[in-house]
C-alpha cells in the first residue's frame, strides 16, 4: 500500500478513503492522530492492527463540533461548561456511552466512551467532510515515541495506512488531558495533559482524588493508563539530581563503554554536552511547553542516534510539567541516582 500525504486542498479525497474504512493519519494541536471512521469496526480493528496496540485500550473518538448529544448517553451540565471552556482544545471526556452508535471496538468493552474536539482546523474539516466522529489514537507503533510530525507517521506507518494529512510540526507535543465524568466519587483524571487541574478545578469544584491505577487483569478507561508508553529502543534513564548526579550517570554508562545521548534543557547541555555522542534540547529550563513539544521529537531522534543509552533530565510537577512527566517516567527504563527507583 502506498501511503499518500495529502494537504488542505486534497482533504476532498481523504474524507472519501476514510468513509470507504480506510486509515487516515491527522493533525492536532497534540500529537496525531490515526483516524478512522468510527462506525466501520473493520476500520477500527484496523488501528488496533496497524499499531500493535492492545485490544483492551479503548479509543478516543474525535468530533468537529460541541454538539455531542447525538454520540452519548447523557450530557451532564459539567460537561456542557467544560466544553464552552476548553474546546476546541487538548481536554477529553469520558461519558456514558449511547448505545449502538459507535463501532463495539471503539470502547473496548466499557459502557463509556471519551470524545474530544481538537483544536487543528484542517482535521475538524476533515471530520465534517467524513461526516462522522473518527478514533484517532497517536499515529506511531504502540508503545514508542508519539508523532509530532507528518515524517514522524510516515516513519511508523509508511506502507500500512491510506494516507496522512500533513498538518506541520503540532504544537502541544503531548497527548490531550483525559477527565472522567463517570467516576462514582467525582470527576478525576485519568491522564494528565495540557489542561490542569488548576484550570478544571474552578469550573468543575474539586477533582476526586479516587485512585486509578490499572493491574493487569482489568481494562483501561483510557489511552496512558496500563501499559508501557512512548519509550525508543534504547533504554532511557530519568535523571533526577545535582550536577554532581550528572557527572556520575555519564562516568558510570561511559566507564561500561556505553555511547551516551542526552535529552535535556539548554542550561544542562551547555554542562554535559562535551561527554555525550547526540543531544537534543528541551529549549530553556523555564520553558515548560517548550520542553513538552519537542519531547517526542527529542526521543525519536536520539532513537536514530549510534548510542546506547539516553540520559533525559527531570522537570519539576507544576502546571505541565505533570504531563511532561508522566510521559517521560513511562519511557524511561530506570531513574538516576538510582536510589530513587528503590
Amino acid at each position: 500500500m502506498e501511503t499518500k500525504l495529502y494537504d488542505t486542498s486534497t482533504i476532498d479525497e481523504a474524507a472519501e478513503l476514510l468513509k470507504a474504512g480506510q486509515l487516515i493519519a491527522f493533525p492536532t494541536e497534540t500529537v496525531y492522530g490515526l483516524g478512522a471512521i468510527a462506525s466501520n469496526d473493520e476500520a477500527v480493528k484496523n488501528v488496533y492492527k496497524v499499531k500493535g496496540r492492545p485490544s483492551d485500550n479503548p479509543l478516543i473518538v474525535h468530533v468537529s463540533d460541541r454538539d455531542i448529544a447525538q454520540y452519548v448517553a447523557f450530557v451532564p451540565q459539567q460537561a456542557e461548561a467544560l466544553m464552552e471552556a476548553f474546546w476546541p482544545g487538548p481536554l477529553t471526556l469520558i461519558f456514558p456511552m449511547k448505545e449502538g452508535v459507535f463501532a463495539p471496538t471503539v470502547t473496548a468493552g466499557h459502557k463509556t466512551v471519551a470524545l474530544r474536539m481538537p483544536d487543528q482546523e484542517q482535521t475538524l474539516e476533515l471530520i465534517r467532510k467524513t461526516g462522522f466522529p473518527l478514533v484517532g489514537p497517536s499515529a506511531n507503533t504502540s508503545g514508542k515515541p508519539s508523532p509530532t510530525t507528518a515524517q514522524h507517521v510516515m516513519h511508523d506507518l509508511s506502507g500500512k495506512i491510506a494516507g496522512i494529512l500533513d498538518g506541520g510540526e503540532t504544537q502541544i507535543g503531548l497527548e490531550s488531558t483525559v477527565l472522567d465524568l463517570t467516576n462514582a466519587e467525582g470527576p478525576v483524571i485519568l491522564r494528565p495533559g495540557a489542561i490542569t487541574e488548576v484550570q478544571l478545578e474552578p469550573i468543575i469544584g474539586k477533582l476526586s482524588s479516587s485512585a486509578q491505577t490499572t493491574n493487569e487483569a482489568e481494562a483501561p478507561k483510557a489511552p496512558g493508563m496500563k501499559y508501557q508508553h512512548y519509550a525508543p529502543a534504547q533504554p532511557v534513564v530519568l535523571v533526577d539530581g545535582t550536577a554532581a548526579d550528572w557527572e556520575a550517570a555519564i562516568e558510570e554508562y561511559r566507564g561500561e563503554g556505553k555511547e551516551i545521548g542526552i535529552l535535556a534543557s539548554d542550561e544542562q547541555l551547555a554542562a554535559h554536552k562535551h561527554a555525550a555522542l547526540a543531544t537534543y534540547s528541551l529549549g530553556s529550563k523555564n520553558d515548560m511547553a517548550a520542553a513538552s513539544q519537542r519531547l517526542y521529537a527529542g526521543l525519536r531522534y536520539l532513537d536514530e542516534q549510534p548510542i546506547d543509552v539516553i540520559l533525559a533530565e527531570a522537570y519539576d510537577l507544576g502546571g505541565l510539567g505533570k504531563a511532561f512527566m508522566n510521559r517521560l517516567e513511562k519511557a524511561a527504563s530506570s531513574k538516576y541516582p538510582k536510589k530513587q527507583a528503590e
